[in-house]
């Protein structure tokens, strides 16, 4: 039986954690994982991203309404909670009034780390959820996510979203200024390199792949040059 790394629960000889680097950005983010999404070792980015950022917490479940940790985060009057879903009336640093509705809290970001079709369903269930103020993007993003399609052009992926919402809400003066969230991009770039790698093996090799719809993959996938756009966070001066 192979052995697993306890903060990735990848096998050892295939950890990402050795590509990590902490993003203390003062955002707290609480990632509300679907226990579908915690079996995706695959492609999951959700732990991920809480490996790289200090302080940040993974709830498992569908219905949070009697969650005891989560509805002490809510409470907590430190915090200002927000849900990251996109909508009419979501809080962007484009809108009006967003900095001094915050004020002096520290910003607790939820993300549902889920499929689109699971997370609605998770925040129909949570009604703790329901009046929480929303938290969407001033800008547009495009995932660099190729191994995985996405439903649509604008969805990114949960790592993605903790980098790009950082770097908005530090032009907001909502998280600090002097942290980079590089790191986020770079194990995530990692990861895709790993995955695509892997892929292209299982193509030349001939065996079939471990999900049902492997079938359809027969052509290798190009391996974009991510190393040229983004050196190691760590070698940085």
């Amino acid at each position: 039986m192979r052995e697993l790394c306890l903060r990735c629960f990848r096998p050892i000889s295939n950890c990402y954690c050795r590509y990590a680097s902490d993003v203390d950005c003062g955002i707290k983010f609480v990632f509300l994982m679907h226990p579908k999404e915690a079996k995706r070792q695959r492609t999951g980015t959700g732990r991920l991203a809480s490996i790289c950022l200090p302080g940040s917490e993974i709830i498992m479940g569908i219905d949070f309404t009697q969650n005891e940790r989560l509805n002490s985060l809510l409470n907590d009057e430190r915090y200002f909670p927000m849900l990251m879903y996109p909508g009419e009336d979501a809080w962007n640093c484009g809108r009006q009034g967003f900095k001094e509705a915050v004020g002096n809290k520290q910003p607790l970001v939820i993300i549902i780390d889920s499929t689109w079709f699971c997370s609605k369903k998770m925040i129909r269930l949570s009604k703790n959820l329901h009046k929480l103020p929303k938290l969407s993007f001033k800008g547009s993003y495009k995932s660099i996510f190729t191994f995985k399609k996405e439903p649509y052009d604008y969805c990114v992926s949960t790592i993605e979203s903790c980098y790009y919402i950082i770097k908005e809400l530090q032009s907001c003066s909502l998280a600090k200024a002097e942290c980079s969230p590089e790191p986020l991009m770079y194990i995530f770039r990692k990861m895709i390199e790993f995955q695509l790698s892997k892929e292209n093996e299982r193509i030349e090799s001939g065996l079939p792949g471990s999900h049902a719809y492997d079938w359809k993959y027969t052509r290798k996938k190009e391996i974009p040059n991510l190393k040229a756009e983004a050196a190691s966070p760590k070698s940085e001066s």
